[in-house]
């Protein structure tokens, strides 16, 4: 069985330095506990520095090797100056999901310690699902096609293929089968044809996981339930900017984006980073948080799938959370005093 991994480290643009650094930090430490793994990491210069230092943020020659790799663990991506003709920003990390054609988003969603939520009486655990975005098609599928600068009107396509949706809900049936066999889908359908369309495939799809529970969820509604009743979902599956737009207010309810790890995973590539943006503000300060890339770091390892790695991704998950029973380790953004690196060091001690 396979022991020695080769890592591909993506730090980025902003704070994603500072926060993939503590993420090897604990890395490097899991590898010492677990005899026989090996991480073996080569960094790599992508984001929008990359493009102001040499004039792409995503050189093909970056993406042909990461194709090499066994992983890769990414920082944050983009900065809110540096913009293409059009006006929109350089993501580098939406281009990657597509090019590696990593189609499955996972932003699990877990509140550590009651005092992170802003909802009243909510307990360590309670708020606990799956967020499953597609990732390759939906809105975002016409975002690189070119505008004239001079035409009165602007659109984009709402893209849904029968082998793009496929795939994704199949991946969250999967998903929902290993946790408690409930599966949300939430759409548009009734107002959009494309969405009717996933609805359609869901449905077809559904016969194939007898022991899941399925059930149904407009986004705007979904919205509205995710405050007022987290508790009550398990795995949700959606499109490309509905997952978008509700990761983000998943995050908020356990804390913020700094709680927030990912994953885009491919048949073949998976690329597993924190949900949060470059947060150019703070970048090199030492206040960003560094548990959701530490996070994404423990999925990385699980995904990996060995014995050891999944060891592995256990001990970084014990280890958060018996750092934030503490309810006074935290860093400024959940109203603690750590930096950045006490974070990691507190991450560091605890684990077995």
């Amino acid at each position: 069985m396979k022991t020695a991994f080769r890592i591909a480290l993506l730090p980025g643009d902003g704070i994603g330095p500072d926060v993939t650094a503590e993420a090897v930090r604990v890395l490097r430490a899991v590898e010492t506990r677990i005899p026989g793994l090996a991480l073996n990491f080569e960094e790599f210069s992508i984001g929008a520095g990359e493009y102001l230092k040499n004039g792409h943020p995503l050189p093909d020659s970056v993406v042909d090797k990461l194709r090499e790799f066994d992983a890769i663990l990414l920082g944050a991506m983009g900065l809110p100056g540096v913009r293409w003709p059009d006006g929109t920003e350089m993501t580098p990390q939406v281009e990657l999901r597509e090019r590696l054609d990593l189609y499955n988003g996972v932003r699990p969603i877990y509140l550590f310690h009651p005092n992170d939520s802003p909802l009243r009486g909510k307990q360590t655990g309670e708020i606990d699902f799956v967020l499953i975005r597609e990732s390759t098609e939906g809105l975002f599928s016409t975002r690189k096609v070119p505008r004239d600068p001079a035409a009165n009107r602007a659109t984009d396509t709402m893209l849904i293929t029968r082998a793009g949706a496929e795939r994704v809900i199949r991946a969250a049936f999967r998903i929902a089968a290993g946790r408690r066999n409930r599966l949300t889908l939430v759409d548009k359908a009734n107002v959009l044809p494309s969405m009717a369309f996933f609805r359609q495939i869901f449905d077809e799809v559904a016969p194939e996981f007898p022991a899941v529970q399925t059930d149904y969820a407009y986004v705007d509604a979904a919205a509205l339930y995710l405050v007022q009743r987290p508790e009550s979902f398990d795995v949700m599956v959606t499109e490309n900017m509905f997952g978008d737009i509700l990761s983000d207010l998943a995050a908020a309810l356990v804390g913020g984006m700094g709680m927030a790890p990912s994953a885009d995973i491919g048949d073949r590539y998976a690329i597993f980073q924190p949900s949060h943006g470059s947060a150019p503000d703070i970048a090199g300060k030492g206040i960003a948080n560094p548990v959701a890339t530490i996070l994404s770091a423990a999925m990385m390892l699980e995904w990996l799938g060995t014995a050891g790695c999944k060891q592995g991704a256990g001990m970084i998950q014990a280890a958060v959370r018996q750092v934030f029973a503490d309810p006074a380790a935290r860093t400024r953004d959940l109203g603690g005093r750590l930096s950045t690196t006490q974070m990691g060091d507190a991450i560091l001690a605890a684990l077995p």
